[in-house]
């Protein structure tokens, strides 16, 4: 954050703040959402609406519970819950570490600021900032280890890039990611390639022209499972968000499959930019 001349613990440099944790789960914290006994006794859809809503939220944790902690944690929290902490660190931490602190040897004009947290944090910050209607959160997907770029108008502190389409509606943000790893998505997309046809009919064992979530999972731990050529981690990263953007009935024929991983590849930000590449070498 303040410079690669300053030692990497320094407190300028690496700020932690508890604001930024992980969205607490209430009486299933701890549970992996995979879990079949969870599904049993709650439903898929359920838990499907506590993990991808604004505003659903499991029962509040027990006092008996492994996982309890006493106040000030939470006992449970929707993702409105979350973004409400989220969006208080951003104004009063982040934004002024952005825009205002002297202290730093990057001027505000240059400076990039690196938030490194929790998907549903990241999720509700994402929400808050492109002002995502509230119907279209559930289809808001933040995939692991690509870093998301947002750039800020210094006097307003809002998002200030061309907004482009995607599954939740319009966003400012913009896939920051290596030319290696861009270029690997291309070639996935293309005809034949991992994204296309060979991993669509790999994935419908059925063989009904349709993929549900779970089949797009089961495809992912068998590429995943490949040591020889394992799968790069952007396009498993673009696999993931159209899984994502699947509702716990829906269904995606292979048009529309592929047609979804196009559209996330023209939102990947292209690596020849001339602000990216400024921001690989910082």
């Amino acid at each position: 954050m303040a410079g690669p001349e300053q030692h990497t613990w320094c407190p300028d440099r690496i700020r932690r703040d508890w604001r930024l944790n992980e969205r607490h789960y209430g009486c299933v914290q701890g549970y992996y959402k995979s879990d079949a006994n969870l599904s049993e006794k709650y439903g898929e859809e359920t838990i499907h609406r506590w993990r991808r809503s604004m505003t659903d939220k499991p029962p509040p944790i027990e006092e008996t519970h492994e996982s309890y902690l006493p106040p000030p944690a939470p006992r449970t929290e929707s993702l409105w819950d979350c973004q409400q902490r989220a969006m208080e660190c951003f104004h009063s931490a982040i934004a002024p570490a952005l825009f205002d602190c002297e202290v730093l040897p990057t001027p505000p004009d240059l400076r990039a600021i690196i938030v490194v947290a929790h998907a549903n944090t990241i999720r509700s910050l994402m929400a808050a900032f492109d002002e995502v209607p509230m119907d279209m959160v559930p289809k808001l997907y933040v995939p692991n280890s690509v870093p998301i770029l947002y750039q800020f108008d210094r006097k307003t502190r809002k998002p200030n890039a061309t907004k482009l389409q995607g599954a939740a509606g319009c966003s400012h943000a913009r896939w920051l990611i290596s030319a290696e790893n861009h270029h690997a998505v291309r070639r996935a997309v293309k005809s034949g390639g991992t994204l296309t046809r060979a991993l669509f009919d790999a994935m419908d064992a059925r063989g009904e022209g349709y993929l549900n979530s779970k089949d797009i999972g089961d495809g992912l731990k068998l590429l995943l499972k490949d040591d020889l050529h394992p799968p790069d981690c952007v396009v498993i990263a673009v696999a993931k968000k159209i899984q994502h953007e699947l509702g716990p009935h829906s269904v995606i024929t292979f048009e529309e499959f592929e047609a979804k991983a196009d559209r996330t590849l023209r939102g990947l930000r292209e690596p020849t930019d001339p602000f990216a590449d400024e921001l690989y070498a910082w």
